[in-house]
Protein backbone atom coordinates (compact mmCIF):
# COMPACT_ATOMS: atom_id res chain seq x y z
CA UNK A 1 0.00 0.00 0.00
CA UNK A 2 1.31 3.71 -1.04
CA UNK A 3 1.81 6.15 1.52
CA UNK A 4 -0.46 8.19 0.50
CA UNK A 5 -3.53 5.47 0.26
CA UNK A 6 -2.33 4.12 3.95
CA UNK A 7 -3.18 7.65 5.13
CA UNK A 8 -6.58 7.80 3.26
CA UNK A 9 -6.99 4.64 5.13
CA UNK A 10 -6.47 4.93 8.14
CA UNK A 11 -7.74 8.55 8.14
CA UNK A 12 -11.69 6.92 7.18
CA UNK A 13 -10.88 3.98 9.94
CA UNK A 14 -9.98 6.39 12.72
CA UNK A 15 -13.02 8.74 11.45
CA UNK A 16 -15.40 5.50 11.61
CA UNK A 17 -14.60 4.44 14.74
CA UNK A 18 -14.08 8.06 16.58
CA UNK A 19 -17.75 8.62 15.17
CA UNK A 20 -19.13 5.46 16.83
CA UNK A 21 -17.50 5.92 20.18
CA UNK A 22 -19.25 9.68 19.86
CA UNK A 23 -15.87 11.69 20.53
CA UNK A 24 -14.52 14.62 19.62
CA UNK A 25 -11.41 14.35 17.55
CA UNK A 26 -10.04 17.07 20.55
CA UNK A 27 -11.19 15.40 23.59
CA UNK A 28 -9.77 11.87 21.86
CA UNK A 29 -6.41 13.50 21.53
CA UNK A 30 -6.15 14.99 24.61
CA UNK A 31 -7.12 11.46 26.91
CA UNK A 32 -4.59 9.98 24.50
CA UNK A 33 -1.68 12.45 25.58
CA UNK A 34 -0.89 14.50 22.48
CA UNK A 35 -1.68 17.61 21.16
CA UNK A 36 -5.58 18.98 20.73
CA UNK A 37 -5.23 18.81 17.06
CA UNK A 38 -3.33 15.44 16.70
CA UNK A 39 -6.51 13.44 15.69
CA UNK A 40 -7.49 15.76 13.65
CA UNK A 41 -4.24 16.02 11.58
CA UNK A 42 -4.44 11.79 10.89
CA UNK A 43 -7.96 12.13 10.13
CA UNK A 44 -7.01 15.39 7.53
CA UNK A 45 -4.36 12.93 6.35
CA UNK A 46 -1.44 15.10 7.06
CA UNK A 47 -0.29 12.71 9.96
CA UNK A 48 0.28 9.10 9.80
CA UNK A 49 0.63 7.75 13.39
CA UNK A 50 3.10 5.59 14.34
CA UNK A 51 2.99 1.55 15.08
CA UNK A 52 3.09 2.42 19.17
CA UNK A 53 0.17 5.49 18.69
CA UNK A 54 -1.98 3.03 16.62
CA UNK A 55 -1.92 0.17 19.38
CA UNK A 56 -2.33 3.35 21.84
CA UNK A 57 -5.73 4.62 18.99
CA UNK A 58 -7.19 1.35 18.95
CA UNK A 59 -7.01 1.27 22.39
CA UNK A 60 -8.52 4.33 23.86
CA UNK A 61 -10.81 3.63 20.55
CA UNK A 62 -11.60 -0.06 22.44
CA UNK A 63 -10.75 -1.54 18.97
CA UNK A 64 -8.37 -4.25 18.49
CA UNK A 65 -5.26 -3.18 15.85
CA UNK A 66 -6.39 -6.29 13.65
CA UNK A 67 -10.25 -5.19 13.45
CA UNK A 68 -8.64 -1.49 12.40
CA UNK A 69 -6.54 -2.23 9.99
CA UNK A 70 -8.63 -4.78 8.58
CA UNK A 71 -10.04 -3.97 5.13
CA UNK A 72 -12.94 -5.80 4.84
CA UNK A 73 -15.45 -6.68 7.51
CA UNK A 74 -15.85 -10.53 8.66
CA UNK A 75 -18.69 -12.22 9.30
CA UNK A 76 -18.10 -11.85 13.35
CA UNK A 77 -17.91 -8.22 12.78
CA UNK A 78 -21.45 -7.65 10.95
CA UNK A 79 -22.61 -10.64 14.12
CA UNK A 80 -21.51 -8.05 16.84
CA UNK A 81 -22.98 -5.02 15.40
CA UNK A 82 -26.50 -6.48 14.87
CA UNK A 83 -26.09 -8.28 18.19
CA UNK A 84 -25.62 -4.68 19.74
CA UNK A 85 -28.84 -2.92 18.13
CA UNK A 86 -30.78 -6.31 18.32
CA UNK A 87 -30.61 -5.57 22.19
CA UNK A 88 -32.09 -2.82 22.82
CA UNK A 89 -35.01 -3.71 20.52
CA UNK A 90 -38.95 -4.34 21.96
CA UNK A 91 -39.98 -8.01 21.88
CA UNK A 92 -42.22 -7.10 18.85
CA UNK A 93 -39.97 -5.41 16.52
CA UNK A 94 -37.71 -8.48 17.48
CA UNK A 95 -40.53 -10.99 16.58
CA UNK A 96 -40.80 -9.11 13.31
CA UNK A 97 -37.05 -9.27 12.25
CA UNK A 98 -36.98 -13.26 12.98
CA UNK A 99 -40.41 -13.36 10.97
CA UNK A 100 -38.19 -11.55 8.05
CA UNK A 101 -34.51 -13.66 8.31
CA UNK A 102 -37.21 -17.47 8.56
CA UNK A 103 -37.98 -16.15 4.95
CA UNK A 104 -33.98 -16.07 3.51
Amino acid sequence: MHETDLRIFISKKLNYFRLKKNVSAREMSLAIGQSDNYINSIENKRVTPSIQMLYIICEYLDVPVNEFLNETKTKDYYLKEINKKLVSLESEQLENILAMLKSF
